[in-house]
Order: C-alpha cells, then structure tokens, then sequence
C-alpha cells in the first residue's frame, strides 16, 4: 500500500520556542518538503485525539525524565493511531535518550551546535515524506495497517475493557484488524524465563492458556530486541519453536511489554500462516498497543499486590490474639480484628466508621477521647490501664497501647492494640494472697511469741488483781500498788491489740484502694511483726527516719513488702555468724514529690549475675524449701502498681540495699513531722518487757 501518496502531510510542533519553529520551517520549505506546520502547546489537556499525518515534533528542555517517559509514552500511542512519527528535540545524554526512545519516540533529535534542523533533517530525508512536486522522498514501503475504522474499532474496543477482559479484546481485535492467523498477549514469570499467555487468539477462536519457554523462540528475540519481525519462515529460525510447526504459522511480529520502570514484563504478538509483511507504521502500531498492555499488565499486577498485601495484613490482624483497632483523625473506625469485636460484643459492620466515643462504654468515653487526643497531638507512644465492661456484661481490667502513623491521606491514623489483663490480675491478687500467707506462716513464731509475753503478765495481773479485790478493806497503799498493776494491764492489753492489728492490716485483701499511706507507721508496723525473728537471727534493726511526706499508696501492701524485705535481710545473714547482724531502715525525701525508703543488710551480698534475675518470678537463691522465688517479683508488682520504683544495689561479702522511690503526696494534703533532726531508734523488739 502506498501509505503517504494519498494524504496531505503535517508536521506537528509541540512546544517548540518560537525561534526554533521557525528555523525548522525555513528548513522544510528550502529542503522542498510538503510539510504543513501547526504549532501547539504541549500541555496534555490540549493535545488532540489524533494527530495528522506526518511529523510530531517534541520540544523536551525541562522536568524529570520519568515526565518525559511519561509524555513519550502518551504521545507513542497517538501517533501510532495517526500515522505519524515522534520526534523528540532534547539535549539529554544518549543513556536518558535511550529511556525516550523505550518509551515510544521515533527519535531523539539533538542540536548541532546552536541549530535543530541538520540533525533533523538527516532523520526526515529517509522518510517518505511527499516534496511539493508530490514525488516521496525515500524508498517504497509496504505496511499491514489496517484502515481508519478498523483502527478505531480497534482502539475503542480496547479502551472499554480493563484487566484480563482487555487481553481477551486486545488480541481478538488485532487478528482480525491486522487479518493474520494468531494473535497473543503473554506475561513473564517470576523465573524470568517462561512466558504464559494471558490470551491466545487462534484461527477465530481463543485458546487455553499456554506456558512456554522463552529460549529458542521468537518471543525472546522481541524481549532482548523490543521489536521482532520474521516475514517469513520463522519456524525455520527457531526449530525449537514446537508451536509454530504444529500452528503451520510462517510470519511474526512481536514487542516487548515494558513497565513504567522500563523492564520486560511480557510479550505481544501477531502471528500468520502466510507471509507477514510489515512496515514502520505496523511496528510503530504494535508497539504502543504494547505499552497500553505493559501498562494494563503493571496495574493488575499492582492490584493483584495490593489485595495480596491487605489479605496478608488482615490475617495478620485476625491472627493477633489481643483487640486491635485503628482510627482517623477525626477518631473513627478504619480497622478492627475479630478480637475486638468479641471483646464489645459487636460485628465488625457496627464499629467501622463509627467514631471511637460511641464504641466505648459511655462512663469512658470522655477518658479515651483525651486520651486519644494526647497521642495525637504528641506523636508520641501512650499507655493506659483502665476497667471495661465487655459485651457479656464482664468486668474487665484493659491496658491500651496505643502509637501513631501517618495515613493514606497524609493525616495522621491511630492504632490501638488492648491487652486483657483481668485474669493476670486475678492471679498477681492470688500471688501476693499467696505471699502473704508464706510470710504469716515465717512470722507465725514471733507473733505468737509477740503476743504471748504480754498475755502472760496480763493474765497474771489479772490473777492478783482478784486476789487483792477479794479482800474488805484496802490501804492507801495496797490502792497505789493496785492502779500501778491496772496501768501495767491495760499496756500489755494493747501492746496484745497493736500486734493483732499490724497482723490484720497485714492480711487484709484491700488490694485495689490507694491512698496517703504514712511510711513510718507502715515500717514500725512491720517491725513489730518480725520482732521475734530478729530475735532469733540475734539482728539489731535501726531505724533512720527522717520527716517525709505521706506517699500514695496502700498501706497493706507496702507493708508486706517492707515485712518481705526485712525477712529477706535477715535469712541473708551467715548462718555461721551470730554476732553484728545489722539491718537499717531509712527514710529520706527527694525533690517535692519522691520518698525515698532504704532497707539495707551487712549480710552475704549478691553477684551481678544475681542481681540482674533477683526480680525474675520463680527466682531464688535460697534452699529448697525455703522461700518460693515470688517475694521480691511480687514487691516489684506492687511498688510499680503504686508509681514508684524498686532497686537494689549489693556487693558480695558486705551486703545489700534495696531502694524504694514512692511517690509523695503534696505538703498541703498532709506530711509527717518528725522535727527537724532525723528519728533514730533501735527496735524495741531487743528490750525485754517487764512485768510488775
């Protein structure tokens, strides 16, 4: 077909400055070239459908190579469709060139020197472009492409579609607008050296999908080279090639199927049983309905990651056994997992969307929007520990975690992942019962001791107080001696109540309530009740308090803690040493709102190797049988639950220090005053009662 004879040439400048349009116009009138110009703008929203026949003249000066890409790749497809080639005028190197040429350019045309038209026209005059006698310049061409309303069959049959409905209608509309025999769109597989058909058309029908090996056909030669064309006995060139014998097909055109970021993702190609002759404009035709399919071929694939990719997160989150959800900034639901809905008790298709304050039970709902609000407005990492009732009617203890990502829109997203913490509550409550219990059994002995001294001279005072009653008259004196043996009787009587008392409050299960809790009290309490074991390990403790303020805290528990260290100091002691077992307890304060209360020994010490496990559950140093490891894991629980924080310090052979840091309570809500120089006292546990 003589494709140009018939038809009026253009020449199309998009962009061109005004001194190179014109240059290159002054170059086609005296080169004889019936060439009419129309210069445009190369703003895509301006660009025509089609383009006239002839030239399309490129101006690429500015912007990033993947526009320019981009822009080649828009404009391949164009002129394709319009019979034209692309010319792109830029100074860029010959390797960025080479991306141009990728992309759909015909070619890249530099300057010489200060001018356009040389290199240009070099290019032109091997073109066949009528002169204005209407003789072509070059030589005869012979093309396959199909007329004007095949071609526009074509391209709007394949605009219609997307996905694997428009390989199907790409390669049917090919075959039959370039009246061959076969026509097939494959993509390449992972190894990189395979090709599966993403449809096959074949003698009027579509075919099964077929995976054949890339080496030995003509495919590969279309992937090495971009372009491949066998006008005939193709098979005769890949002998391998089993399909083309068995198809009986002589001719082939194919074209690489590229990415966005230039690599080979597939192959197109039209295959006929006779011969297969194809000019430019046919190569030029294939090729950028080869980069609408890479580009198809590039979003499924990018689709088919992202729903891969969301399948695998969702999992992930279903997996997860703790509640997870994620929020806007605008505090509704974009994300939560199955966890979270039996947690509330309501199906997913309730929550998202919803803002976060109607998910909570209504009494938390202020707290977890401030909450919320904090860590959006820090960006920072936050955790909260609070009651829920879940969507059985359940009390339950939750710790929330929450962090903060940017989203989709640029706004920051909120995860916040809930841990359950009600049955490891329930638990610690059962540990530190059972802690308690251990210690009450240690301090069994000298309770009872404890109790028994004063009971005994109480009793006895009782016994002469009846004897002496018994009497009729009573002198002065004997009235003296009488309220002299009351007083005594009423001291034991209470020393008897105190000792019970520090054991209640010991024992007690007020485990939850917090509040100002007098230090002093709480370790003269505690020194009460390990009297008799001080005793027994022949141990002087002293005591160094200075004036602290009230801590916040629970008096039970931090007596059992002090009871627990102070038991731990004294099983410390050698057992072949019974002389200067020593144990001190000080109270100092640090700063307006920290309490300071050391427990220290000049026992055996520890290693560094023990001290890094000393807090570890389950962890002892001591004999089988004494002790269960709990004691000093569960003093760590307990200060930490009240804000404070618990350390130690030993050096082995001299002794250790156990460091408490407690948080105060403000002057105006009340401190202890115990004047202005530090309490020194010895336990009285070392000074014998008397009785009278």
């Amino acid at each position: 077909m003589e494709l140009w004879m018939t038809h009026s040439m253009h020449a199309t400048l998009l962009g061109l400055p005004e001194p190179v349009s014109d240059e290159l116009e002054r170059a086609f009138r005296a080169e004889g070239l019936a060439l009419e110009c129309r210069r445009l703008s190369p703003a895509k929203p301006s660009l025509p459908q089609v383009f006239p026949p002839g030239l399309v003249l490129l101006w690429e000066e500015e912007g990033s190579l993947e526009q320019a890409v981009s822009t080649c790749r828009q404009l391949a497809s164009v002129c394709a469709l319009s019979r034209s080639w692309l010319f792109v005028l830029t100074r860029r190197d010959a390797s960025e060139q080479s991306e141009l040429i990728l992309a759909g350019a015909s070619e890249c045309i530099s300057p010489s020197g200060e001018h356009w038209a040389p290199n240009l026209l070099t290019h032109v005059r091997h073109l066949r472009i009528p002169t204005r006698e209407g003789t072509p310049k070059g030589g005869r061409a012979h093309s396959r492409v199909p007329p004007e309303q095949a071609l526009q069959t074509l391209l709007s049959a394949t605009t219609a579609d997307l996905g694997h409905d428009f390989f199907r209608t790409l390669v049917k509309q090919l075959a039959e607008a370039f009246r061959v025999t076969c026509a097939m769109v494959g993509e390449m597989l992972p190894e990189q050296d395979s090709i599966q058909t993403l449809a096959f058309w074949s003698r009027g029908a579509f075919q099964g999908t077929v995976t054949y090996p890339l080496s030995g056909t003509p495919c590969h030669n279309a992937v090495l080279h971009s372009i491949c064309h066998y006008a005939d006995d193709v098979s005769r060139h890949f002998p391998e090639d089993l399909m083309l014998t068995d198809l009986g097909l002589r001719g082939y055109l194919g074209s690489a199927l590229r990415s966005s970021r230039g690599e080979v993702i597939g192959v197109l190609a039209i295959l006929h049983d006779q011969l297969l002759d194809a000019g430019e404009l046919d190569f030029s035709l294939l090729g950028a309905f080869a980069t609408r399919a890479g580009a198809e071929l590039e979003r499924i694939r990018a689709q088919a990651e992202l729903e891969r990719t969301r399948d695998f997160l969702r999992n992930t989150l279903e997996a997860v056994p703790d509640p997870i959800f994620v929020k806007d900034r605008n505090h509704r639901v974009l994300v939560v997992n199955s966890a979270l809905c039996r947690l509330v008790g309501r199906p997913a298709s309730e929550l998202l969307g919803q803002r976060s304050i109607d998910v909570m039970p209504e009494y938390q709902e202020q707290s977890a929007w401030e909450q919320d609000e904090q860590s959006f407005a820090s960006g920072q990492p936050g955790e909260s520990e609070q009651s829920f009732i879940d969507g059985t009617g359940m009390n339950r203890t939750i710790v929330t975690r929450r962090a903060v990502f940017p989203g989709a829109d640029g706004q920051p997203s909120l995860v916040s992942v809930l841990r359950d913490l009600t049955e490891r509550k329930r638990l610690e409550t059962q540990l530190r019962l059972a802690d308690r219990m251990t210690s009450m059994g240690t301090l069994a002995a000298s309770v009872a001791h404890e109790i028994n001294n004063p009971l005994s001279y109480v009793c006895a005072n009782i016994s002469y107080l009846g004897e002496q009653l018994a009497g009729d008259t009573f002198s002065p004196e004997l009235l003296a001696e009488l309220r002299q043996v009351m007083v005594e009787t009423q001291e034991g009587a209470a020393r008897v109540r105190a000792i019970v008392q520090d054991l209640k409050s010991f024992a007690r299960g007020d485990e939850e309530h917090q509040g100002p809790v007098d230090v002093h009290r709480v370790i003269e309490s505690a020194a009460r009740l390990v009297r008799n074991e001080l005793q027994r390990y022949n141990a002087q403790l002293e005591q160094v308090l200075e004036p602290v303020p009230l801590v916040l805290g629970n008096a039970s528990r931090l007596g059992q803690v002090l009871v627990n260290l102070l038991v731990n100091a004294m099983q410390a002691f050698p057992e072949a040493r019974s002389e200067n077992n020593r144990i001190r307890v000080l109270t100092r304060r640090e700063g307006p709102r920290r309490v300071v209360v050391e427990v220290e020994d000049n026992g055996k010490g520890m290693s560094q190797e023990v001290i890094e496990r000393i807090f570890d559950p389950f962890f002892t140093t001591k004999p089988v049988g004494v002790g269960t490891g709990l004691g000093l894991s569960i003093c760590h629980t307990i200060v930490q639950s009240m804000g404070g924080q618990i350390d130690v310090r030993s050096v082995p052979g001299r002794g250790t220090t156990f460091v408490l840091a407690l948080v105060g309570i403000e002057e105006d809500k009340g401190e202890r005053k115990n004047g202005s120089t530090p309490l020194v006292e010895e336990s009285a546990s070392l000074r014998p009662y008397a009785a009278g």
